[in-house]
């Protein structure tokens, strides 16, 4: 076995960057995440003031928009940052900001910092000389607001509001010396409209309802600080009010803490919850900044790809994928997924679109409806960053919705098995607006009544696949959600044998296998018969699950049989030379995918080393659709297809367009693409297509290099399955070092390098 050389320990040291700004910000789009445990902050000083964007995940108000948790001020007296000397820096390795400034003979520091494992957010304030500071929670939720027009895209009504709609004010007050700030929602949500408007109103006491009565806010607070009135202003052309604290008198320290809280209890059980939170963050709270840093150090120890090449975009690629990942890891630990559209970190609308003159609670695409193949591109790199515990969160959101799922399906269709819709809620019915509100009276009410979505209900196989790999990977036991992989996969059996039974009197095809009609080719190829992404994840889901050893013998007769009725994948020829069809037949293109390569990725089917390699090939070089939709923004996933492929200066030329710094002031602020700013659909394609040409495992074999450009030096770290870690560097084009955990793996690897 090889050792990490002095070299690489030194280059690892160095691309770990830290983000370092010398200059005061402009706006909040020049703001710097931080964040932990379920909560995401932007953070930047302007005009030498300290300003907080506060998120949580989860905070659903009664519309489904996921709203911020407010803004806070800070200011310092006298000012340290008026003077010419200032720095703001990420500090990665323990994932805290610190801001310091001088003044003449005054200098003074500002740490940010999120409790990993409390829902805290902490402001340290530390200065050579006793000065006040002013912390002031800034709301432009003081009043309900009606939302008209574009606005309703950060909920659940879209382009479609059924009479007006409403962001209904929070409570904010002061307690005592605090700041307390709160939305509850009424007990009538979207969630009510949707299930009326799908025909299940009979069935709304039985369902799933994370909606109503859903209570999120928090408190802020600092040592010996006291109330200092209230104060009024404009951010951006939205309104605010604000609530001040204030020093007692000047210190050389102060703290401000920012406790946050969600409940679907009674107010006086989320005050009590705020309060004994409060109380276990000061009792303990060196303890709490020690087991922070003790958690980003692990995370960062966990995996890494770090690279150094003359090629300075190759080296922004390396920067900027530890930059997301550091963005990722600030929802660890919360109950719901990472939103595709911004995570917790949007800001003001307007530095994004100057159309969008709305508050910051805006981003395109909803805040509770969630766009299925657009959140898989953010979970699908966790497998091989080892970021088991990141993923639950998005599995149990299918699980979770799994009943209402079930439900819809028996009162549309008379039949077993959960329908997840592409734009499906976060209580599991379809999005109401994309269901469709102006339909024809007819019209199956299991539909989406939708020339984009109709038929489109297999990306939840995907979530299924990094379920059983989380299995392979990491021995994670996955019994719990086993009844969410047989409901899936039940749904495609009984639903297309029920559409067959519909139109003749034969469920199969003249060969026994299920006719998929009409099904859908991602959104694009419309009507399909057949679609080839749908039929390469029912096998592979299937072929997996066969696999598993926890499974009975009953359970594998079951899935093999069900295999067998799986059609084949289809083809079709350009140039003469064979590649994958999108489908056997369909009646029209609706988008821009090219789910013809999905047998490449997500599913695995072709790939270096594999059978029929030049055929994918043909069909990512030759497919004229391919080629016409190929690009690197938001969501396409080109860079992938061609690292998989083995298409090596294809993959770099991808992977640097996609994971290049952004061109705003924080380098992983990618977008807004298809979607919004920050877009992890693009941070996270961009990850899997960086991982792709380090490292691919196909069994027990992993392949290393399989589409590394030999010019970009790199030290890595990456997840294998069977609980497997590999660490290795290469230098010149040479493998210098390699650590194989278990050792006993290391006759699995495969240099793809010359």
């Amino acid at each position: 076995m090889l050792f990490i050389s002095l070299w690489f320990i030194t280059q690892t040291q160095a691309q770990q960057q830290n983000v370092i700004w010398t200059s005061q910000s402009k706006n909040s789009s020049e703001s710097m995440p931080v964040g932990g445990g379920d909560i995401g902050v932007n953070v930047w000083v302007e005009n030498g003031a300290v300003y907080l964007y506060l998120s949580r995940s989860g905070t659903f108000d009664e519309n489904n928009t996921l709203l911020k948790l407010g803004r806070v001020k800070l200011k310092l007296s006298p000012n340290p940052f008026e003077g010419k000397t200032f720095k703001q820096e990420l500090i990665l390795k323990d994932g805290y900001v610190q801001i310091t400034g001088v003044k003449d003979d005054l200098n003074a520091q500002v740490n940010v910092w999120v409790d990993v494992f409390k829902p805290i957010v902490n402001l340290e304030v530390k200065a050579n000389k006793n000065i006040i500071a002013e912390a002031s929670y800034e709301s432009w939720r003081f009043y309900d607001k009606l939302t008209k027009g574009r606005e309703n895209q950060q909920n659940s009504y879209k382009w479609a509001p059924q009479g007006d709609v409403k962001t209904l004010k929070d409570k904010i007050a002061f307690k005592g010396n605090e700041i307390h700030f709160y939305h509850q929602n009424t007990n009538q949500t979207v969630f009510d409209v949707t299930v009326k408007q799908q025909g299940l109103e009979s069935y709304k006491s039985t369902m799933f309802n994370p909606l109503k009565g859903l209570i999120f806010g928090g408190s802020m607070s600092g040592k010996n600080m006291i109330t200092s009135g209230m104060y009024d202003g404009n951010y951006l052309g939205t309104p605010f009010q604000a609530w001040k604290l204030k020093s007692a008198k000047p210190a050389k320290s102060h703290l401000v803490l920012i406790a946050l809280n969600i409940s679907n209890n009674s107010i006086d059980e989320w005050n009590s919850n705020l309060d004994d939170l409060k109380y276990k963050s000061t009792a303990n709270y060196l303890k709490a900044q020690q087991t922070t840093k003790t958690w980003w150090n692990n995370y960062w120890n966990k995996s890494f790809i770090y690279i150094n090449s003359s090629d300075t975009l190759a080296n922004q690629v390396g920067k900027n994928y530890q930059l997301f990942r550091y963005m990722l890891g600030a929802n660890a630990k919360g109950n719901w997924p990472t939103k595709f559209n911004g995570g917790l970190f949007t800001y003001d609308p307007i530095l994004t679109d100057t159309s969008f003159k709305f508050t910051p609670d805006f981003r395109n695409w909803g805040g509770g409806a969630h766009t299925a193949q657009n959140q898989r591109l953010v979970y699908w790199p966790m497998l091989k960053s080892g970021d088991f515990e990141m993923m639950k969160p998005q599995f149990d959101f299918y699980l979770n919705i799994l009943k209402n799922a079930e439900i819809r399906t028996e009162a549309a269709w008379g039949h077993k098995g959960g329908s997840f819709t592409e734009q499906i809620e976060n209580f599991g019915l379809p999005n109401p607006t994309e269901y469709g509100w102006k339909r024809p009276a007819d019209f199956n009410k299991g539909m989406e009544y939708n020339a984009w979505l109709e038929y489109e209900w297999d990306t939840v196989l995907e979530f299924c696949m990094m379920i059983l790999e989380t299995e392979r990977y990491n021995g994670e036991n996955i019994q719990k959600y086993m009844p969410l992989i047989e409901s899936s996969l039940t749904f495609f059996k009984e639903h297309y044998t029920y559409l067959a039974k519909q139109r003749g009197a034969k469920a199969l095809d003249a060969n026994g296998y299920l006719v998929l009609y009409p099904g859908s080719a991602a959104e694009t190829y419309k009507m399909a018969y057949n679609a080839t992404s749908t039929i390469a994840g029912l096998k592979t889901v299937l072929q997996r699950l066969i696999e598993l050893k926890s499974a009975s013998e009953e359970q594998k007769q079951n899935w093999k049989a069900m295999l067998n009725t799986i059609p084949p994948i289809s083809f079709r020829e350009f140039n003469g030379k064979p590649t994958i069809s999108p489908a056997k037949l369909w009646e029209r293109i609706n988008n821009a995918e090219s789910p013809q390569l999905y047998p490449v990725f997500p599913w695995g089917i072709y790939g270096v080393g594999k059978p029929g390699l030049d055929t994918a090939i043909n069909t990512y070089q030759l497919d004229t659709d391919v080629l016409k939709f190929r690009s690197h923004i938001g969501w396409k996933q080109d860079n992938i297809f061609a690292a998989k492929l083995g298409l090596t200066e294809e993959a770099a030329r991808l992977t640097i367009l996609k994971l290049k710094d952004s061109g705003r002031r924080f380098p992983a602020f990618w977008g807004p693409g298809y979607d919004w700013t920050p877009d992890h659909n693009w941070g996270g394609s961009g990850m899997i297509g960086l991982q792709e040409m380090l490292m691919q495992c196909d069994g027990a074999k992993i392949m290393l290099f399989p589409a590394w450009p030999k010019t970009w030096d790199v030290h890595f770290k990456l997840h294998a399955p069977y609980q497997t870690t590999v660490e290795g560097t290469l230098k010149n084009g040479k493998v210098e070092s390699l650590k194989v955990m278990p050792e006993v793996r290391t006759k699995d690897i495969m240099l793809m390098i010359e």
